[in-house]
């Protein structure tokens, strides 16, 4: 299966992107990912990217706002093996599935560089009576030392969430601490009494 926009593409200038990821060790690595974007005329732009792994993976960005995702034969580059096409919910969601692993694994590294600090996931209960409060009601980083660095809700990530942000049911909050910390923050927001 040959590539759907191979032949009337005009290449433009790459695009290295720049990320953060753990290395073996624990550490941070920086990454330079090689990201081409090629126009495609009525039709839109594809940019395309090649893994570590070897295998090229693009995305087509239609003029009327369609996206496919399009991952090409191994043995061809050329070639198109799947071509997906995603409503926007489906490229959203994508986004923020790669966006909370590439978080969680940074904040996984982190954990390993420092001793005794911690990385959870604390869900927060319908019965919490933080549900609809906003974060800094919690005091949790003076009550536990603990700090709160990301919020999960229904597939967004919301990092580094500023005091007045309001909980709501079901969120999941990604707190870094000592486990004495974790443990204080998990009791907090499944307390139905926030003066507890």
């Amino acid at each position: 299966m040959s590539h759907p926009f191979g032949g009337i593409s005009t290449a433009l200038a790459p695009h290295p992107t720049r990320s953060s990821r753990p290395s073996a060790r624990g550490s941070l690595v920086h990454v330079r990912v090689r990201v081409e974007q090629t126009a495609l005329p009525g039709i839109g732009v594809r940019h395309d990217l090649m893994t570590e792994s070897g295998r090229r993976l693009g995305v087509v960005s239609h003029r009327n706002g369609r996206r496919d995702l399009v991952l090409y034969d191994p043995d061809d580059p050329d070639a198109c093996q799947a071509d997906i096409p995603l409503t926007d919910d489906e490229a959203e969601a994508l986004a923020d599935i790669l966006g909370a692993s590439l978080l969680l694994g940074q904040l996984s590294g982190l954990r390993e560089q420092a001793a005794g600090l911690l990385t959870e996931q604390v869900a927060i209960p319908a019965a919490s009576a933080y549900v609809g409060r906003k974060l800094g009601d919690t005091k949790a980083r003076t009550r536990t030392g603990a700090s709160i660095v990301a919020v999960l809700r229904h597939g967004e990530v919301i990092v580094s969430p500023e005091p007045s942000f309001r909980f709501a049911a079901g969120d999941v909050v990604v707190v870094v601490g000592t486990r004495q910390g974790l443990d204080g923050v998990t009791a907090i927001l499944a307390d139905g009494d926030p003066d507890g």
